[in-house]
């Protein structure tokens, strides 16, 4: 049971983590040569895609990261403290998830339907920086989770 919860939660992170990457890393640079009703529709279509999916990673983040260090440690009192450091930064990134999808992406979506073009970009200028908070964090759990057990 170890083992697939463990599969699980790594690939969750790989998706969530990596999918915010890519978003960052290469598709924005790419995107910008897009002139801005095409570009933001683009991320229109993109954050309707990726945004629910990263849900899930999430949630499967949060429920085998709980059922491992139950099912390791017994207790979260027993767990190692690099288990609490990517606990507390994976509850942060989570809540700034969660923020991201009820007010900016709805802000934005509402924008580019209705053809909001400056409201649309400010509110993608928006959630490119809540992105790279989320993106920093995730980076530095990976590492923790990596790392950690070597401390």
């Amino acid at each position: 049971m170890m083992m697939i919860l463990l599969a699980a939660h790594v690939l969750s992170a790989v998706f969530w983590v990596g999918g915010m990457a890519f978003a960052y890393l290469v598709l924005r640079p790419a995107a910008g040569a897009l002139d801005a009703p095409q570009r933001l529709g683009l991320w229109r279509r993109v954050f309707a895609t990726f945004l629910p999916w990263a849900g899930v990673a999430a949630l499967v983040l949060i429920l085998s990261g709980y059922m491992m260090m139950f099912g390791i440690y017994k207790s979260s009192s027993n767990a190692p403290a690099y288990v609490h450091i990517m606990e507390g930064l994976g509850l942060v990134m989570l809540v700034i998830y969660l923020y991201l999808v009820m007010r900016p992406w709805q802000r934005f979506k509402k924008a580019v339907d209705s053809g909001a073009t400056a409201d649309a970009a400010a509110g993608l200028a928006t959630i490119r920086k809540i992105v790279a908070v989320n993106l920093t964090l995730g980076v530095l759990v990976i590492t923790v989770a990596t790392a950690g057990r070597f401390w």
